[in-house]
């Protein structure tokens, strides 16, 4: 279970790096490409929440592999760091996403509220658009996040130690 964990989240990081990648293309061929107000808008939140996305998504992709290394060694060679340790990082983690849901919500909510209350602003209607979009998608993959952290925080907590 420890090791199916981190590379499934290393596997979801690759994702993230990648969504953030592609925003940064899509934003650049906006800006050279269309040169249109609304894409130019959307370029905007489009870049910054890609920036976000690559940093977290190498972060979690490098520290993957040191982590199940870790987590075994505590299962192998001291028990206890899973009930001192690893338990409490979890919970953190756990909360931490709580937050994360929360945040990504507002932002969904401020591009949709841009995006409707300033249709006469082309390039506010584009951040709006870019916002709704990033955060949608940023939702979407801590759902999934969240999901296999509380199957691993089960196992953790289910472990006879």
């Amino acid at each position: 279970m420890i090791k199916n964990y981190f590379d499934a989240e290393k596997f979801e990081s690759l994702f993230f790096v990648a969504v953030g990648i592609i925003a940064v293309l899509i934003s650049i061929w906006f800006w050279i490409k269309l040169k249109d107000s609304f894409y130019s808008g959307m370029a905007i939140p489009l870049v910054l929440l890609a920036l976000i996305q690559i940093t977290v998504g190498m972060n979690v992709y490098f520290r993957s592999p040191k982590d199940i290394v870790r987590v075994e060694s505590y299962l192998t060679n001291d028990k206890s760091k899973i009930t001192d340790t690893e338990i409490p990082r979890m919970n953190t983690v756990m909360k931490n996403f709580v937050i994360y849901r929360y945040i990504e919500i507002l932002l969904l909510i401020a591009g949709l509220v841009l995006f409707f209350m300033f249709s006469q602003n082309i390039f506010i209607k584009g951040i709006g658009a870019g916002l709704a979009v990033q955060s949608s998608l940023m939702l979407m993959l801590d759902f999934f996040a969240e999901k296999r952290g509380a199957e691993y925080l089960s196992y953790l907590n289910n472990l006879k130690l």
